[in-house]
């Protein structure tokens, strides 16, 4: 089965208070007919991050309107779609307590989390209670990049820069944090799921290794045990869409591919089965290529204890 990692659906109530987001981004009968019409058997409905919790008051609301209209969907649909919940990020307790509602109570098998909250990264010892708690259930995280004040933001604003750039290094910068606050080894069996192949990180593990060895030798940097590279190697990304064979190359020699997920990012971009091609032109098995493409998810989704 063809399993999409990474697409969005939002409740009415977010993308009125949001700026950014149409109705297209509501309507979930065209989303299912652009999955039939792709051969998508099941899709991760994770939140794309917005500036809704403004007008609704908080990252609480935004939690309590999203998931109380996915949760909708779930039961509407619950042989297409997998429910990534929304937490506030922003409230330690708030976060573990929605988690287990969204989970015990409203069908949500996943976690969607935001690289950063108030330039508060994930690293943030406030995520170690809800990281436990998924990590025994095996719940995936689902991380999409920040798109309200990501990285660099506060130095350039720009309506094609910021997504192209700062979104994608809002994503490095969250895996790198991750790596150095050694959560990646503190929860070893917590599958963290990055957007856009983790950003540049595979096009940097090198420098990452060569870097840490030369500061390890001065010992100007802390001992993480082993050498970067290891632990990226852990994480899962996703394609978010992209067609691109050097994304892929890169992410095959970082993580393999039994570490790729494919994903298409409807509706922001809409071409579901177009972004499938690229795997008809990689040197991978044909097992490698149906484990992208939902074999690896539904092994993930059978481990969840919920």
């Amino acid at each position: 089965m063809i399993i999409d990692a990474h697409s969005h659906w939002l409740p009415q109530e977010i993308i009125s208070s949001a700026h950014f987001y149409s109705k297209a981004w509501g309507d979930i009968e065209t989303q299912l007919k652009a999955m039939d019409e792709a051969g998508v058997g099941r899709a991760v409905l994770s939140y794309p991050t917005s500036d809704a919790f403004v007008r609704l008051g908080g990252l609480r609301e935004v939690a309590e309107a999203y998931n109380g209209r996915v949760a909708e969907v779930l039961r509407r649909y619950p042989d297409r779609f997998i429910g990534a919940a929304v937490l506030p990020a922003d409230e330690k307790k708030g976060m573990v307590d929605t988690y287990k509602k969204a989970t015990a109570e409203d069908g949500f098998r996943a976690v969607s989390l935001a690289t950063s909250t108030n330039g508060v990264f994930l690293d943030d010892p406030r995520y170690f209670d809800l990281y436990a708690l998924a990590q025994d259930d095996g719940v995936p995280v689902f991380v999409h990049p920040q798109i309200v004040k990501p990285i660099g933001s506060e130095r350039v604003e720009d309506p094609l820069l910021t997504p192209v750039i700062e979104y994608v290094f809002e994503t490095t910068m969250c895996v790198g944090k991750l790596l150095m606050s050694q959560v990646f080894e503190r929860f070893p069996k917590l599958n963290f799921i990055f957007a856009y192949f983790g950003g540049v990180t595979p096009f940097i593990a090198h420098r990452y290794d060569a870097t840490y060895t030369m500061l390890r030798g001065v010992n100007f940097v802390k001992d993480l045990g082993g050498l970067p590279s290891g632990y990226l190697k852990r994480i899962y990304v996703d394609t978010s869409g992209d067609r691109t064979m050097a994304n892929y190359i890169s992410s095959l020699e970082l993580f393999g591919a039994g570490r790729i997920v494919w994903g298409s990012d409807y509706p922001a971009k809409k071409d579901v089965r177009g972004s499938m091609g690229v795997l008809d032109d990689l040197d991978i098995t044909e097992k490698d290529r149906q484990n992208i493409l939902g074999g690896t998810l539904e092994r993930i989704f059978q481990e969840v204890k919920l």
